[in-house]
């Protein structure tokens, strides 16, 4: 497929026909957004936490019963045991978290911090940030989405809202090459692994695609795909970096309406213009307007402010005078006399 993001113009397709239709529809400006990894990762582990559910163990855990210590003398550890006779448990540990049967160690409470708030502006740049991996191909087949017979990404349908059945919603995304994305959620269905399964989450299944449509739309549409499995449907207006981002990680396969697409400048609006629905917000501007780094070093207009390479002197290697007679014989001349008055000696 190809790359939207490096055009100024996305082809729009008639869901119904598969046809081009139109002369496409100006990119938006959030697709030209930074894309920040770190900054996707950090919102997506604090957002994920505000839909847990407070658990803890009951109060009187470990702790139903009069024991007390036998104290010292009568060589035993010091530990509360309980009372009684007659039966394996009088005279047993109790209340400690090292014993059978005793409350754990800092026992779990309901009023522990369960949720995260995260800064409005960190979320909205998140956004901003999954949208614009949502239109790089690499990032969306790295998130393992088959889009390879996708014609080009992002995937912009007209007349989306005209489906109201669940078959009509699956022949479009054939005739796109969409479905495949679809099927390969729907066989990696599988049992959950741990005590899951038995807690109303048996099955676990990988995302497909996601399907953004206007507020407009957002209805009888919505029942057409929501069938479908892997497949999530979502209001541009609601764009969520849970959806965009599964995991925390960008590049999710979006199949945009035509209304949805059109409506992302007034959502988001851009660098040099705010949005016209969040109040006074603006898509963050890049660091670097070009952030191939190589480029810049090698240009030529780079290179001739550069000063030329230095020559430098070949490394020589230390050698110790006291095992090489070369260098002892460099450092003292006379050493050579005297290694040979003293083999001399030696000999006579």
């Amino acid at each position: 497929p190809k790359m939207a993001a490096a055009r100024p113009l996305v082809s729009v397709f008639d869901a119904s026909s598969g046809e081009r239709t139109g002369d496409g529809v100006e990119l938006p400006g959030v697709f030209h957004a930074p894309i920040r990894r770190d900054l996707v990762n950090f919102v997506h582990t604090n957002l994920a936490k505000n839909h847990r559910q407070a658990y803890a163990v009951s109060k009187l855990a470990g702790h139903q019963t009069s024991a007390s210590s036998w104290g010292t003398g009568r060589a035993v550890s010091r530990i509360p045991r309980v009372p009684g006779s007659g039966t394996h448990r009088s005279g047993q540990g109790a209340f400690g978290n090292m014993c059978r049967g005793g409350r754990m160690f800092a026992p779990t409470k309901t009023w522990r911090k369960w949720h995260r708030h995260v800064n409005k502006n960190l979320r909205r740049y998140a956004v901003a940030s999954a949208v614009a991996a949502s239109g790089l191909v690499p990032l969306v087949l790295a998130r393992g989405h088959r889009v390879d017979a996708v014609e080009e990404i992002p995937l912009v349908l007209d007349k989306l809202g005209e489906i109201r059945k669940t078959r009509d919603a699956s022949a479009a995304l054939e005739k796109f090459g969409a479905l495949a994305d679809v099927l390969k959620a729907k066989a990696s269905r599988q049992v959950r692994r741990g005590k899951g399964k038995a807690r109303n989450r048996r099955f676990v299944m990988r995302r497909g695609p996601l399907v953004v449509l206007s507020p407009e739309e957002d209805g009888s549409v919505g029942r057409a795909f929501r069938n479908l499995p892997g497949l999530k449907v979502t209001n541009v207006d609601r764009l969520n970096l849970l959806d965009l981002a599964p995991g925390g990680h960008m590049g999710r396969f979006c199949v945009w309406s035509k209304a949805a697409f059109e409506r992302l400048p007034a959502v988001f609006g851009s660098p040099d213009a705010p949005s016209e629905l969040k109040s006074g917000y603006r898509l963050p501007r890049p660091m670097m307007a070009n952030a191939d780094l190589g480029e810049i070093i090698n240009a030529p207009a780079v290179q001739a402010r550069l000063r030329p390479t230095r020559a430098t002197k070949p490394k020589v290697e230390r050698v110790n005078p006291l095992r090489n007679k070369a260098a002892m014989d460099k450092l003292n001349p006379h050493a050579k006399v005297a290694r040979e008055a003293a083999a001399a000696a030696a000999a006579a």
